[in-house]
């Protein structure tokens, strides 16, 4: 299970998703993000579920890759889907005991999982494309005219890059741990779901010291480095727009167009 998290993992090839200046992957996402919550119907997550299957297509990330990352979030998904299907109101077309499924149920467990598969794909090609530095310094440049406002740009960009690179490197330390732990008789897959939760307790303990043990680390590296913040810092690559950058930002648009045509339309007639 451990070995199936992949989120925050980048995925080393050469293709044009990964040339992409990351400030225009990082507003493509949000962008991406915000139309699927205006989407209305299934046609509009079809012309989404398009986009990020093209998207995937072309940064070359093997298609089982992603879904292996879906693994972890399984269990959400289907419980996201369970309570929509049997508490959701509407016209009863199957009832079991005190539970029961209805079409406006249905219809909405549907929706709803397609919509946070769908957020899990736009989101995860972003990590898996971009190098933690380059995300870092595109979330900088990105929220930089704020700075002017005393909002901590750096600050905050350094931080989440920080954490999306926290999270392999914990999961690798809790593979240890469970490694070491069963050579020594630990059972971690027998029983129910609450006797293998209970099993899991003893990992956390070691877990988090070996979280201060990485924090502590790379505080002292980065003080040796004599870091000081974003204040007067340079960069050895500059980012710079390309032709590229346009064409995937006039698609981009065409895409937010079709889902805002999809969003209106049917309401004006």
């Amino acid at each position: 299970m451990l070995r199936d998290i992949t989120l925050g993992q980048y995925y080393a090839k050469d293709s044009v998703i990964h040339r992409l200046d990351p400030r225009v992957k990082i507003v493509a996402v949000i962008v991406y993000i915000i139309m699927l919550f205006l989407v209305r119907d299934f046609i509009g997550y079809a012309v989404s579920f398009a986009a990020a299957a093209a998207v995937i297509c072309a940064s070359g990330v093997p298609f089982r890759f992603i879904l292996r990352g879906m693994k972890p979030v399984a269990v959400i998904l289907a419980l996201t889907f369970l309570l929509n299907l049997f508490l959701y109101p509407g016209t009863v077309l199957l009832s079991a005991g005190p539970f029961h499924i209805t079409q406006q149920g249905l219809h909405q467990a549907l929706f709803m999982a397609c919509r946070l598969i769908l957020l899990i794909f736009g989101t995860a090609i972003l990590t898996y494309t971009t190098k933690p530095m380059k995300l870092t310094d595109g979330m900088e440049a990105l929220m930089s005219p704020l700075s002017r406002f005393g909002f901590p740009a750096h600050e905050i960009a350094i931080i989440m890059s920080i954490a999306l690179r926290f999270i392999p490197m914990l999961v690798q330390e809790a593979d240890k741990i469970m490694k070491a732990q069963q050579a020594r008789g630990a059972d971690f897959e027998s029983g129910n779901i609450i006797r293998r939760v209970r099993s899991l307790m003893p990992l956390f303990i070691p877990l988090f010291i070996g979280a201060f043990r990485i924090a502590q680390d790379l505080a002292m590296a980065m003080e040796a480095r004599c870091y000081r913040g974003g204040t007067g810092r340079t960069r050895l690559h500059v980012m710079k727009l390309h032709k590229r950058d346009a064409a995937a930002s006039v698609l981009l648009a065409v895409y937010a167009g079709l889902i805002l045509a999809e969003r209106i339309l049917p309401a004006l007639f």
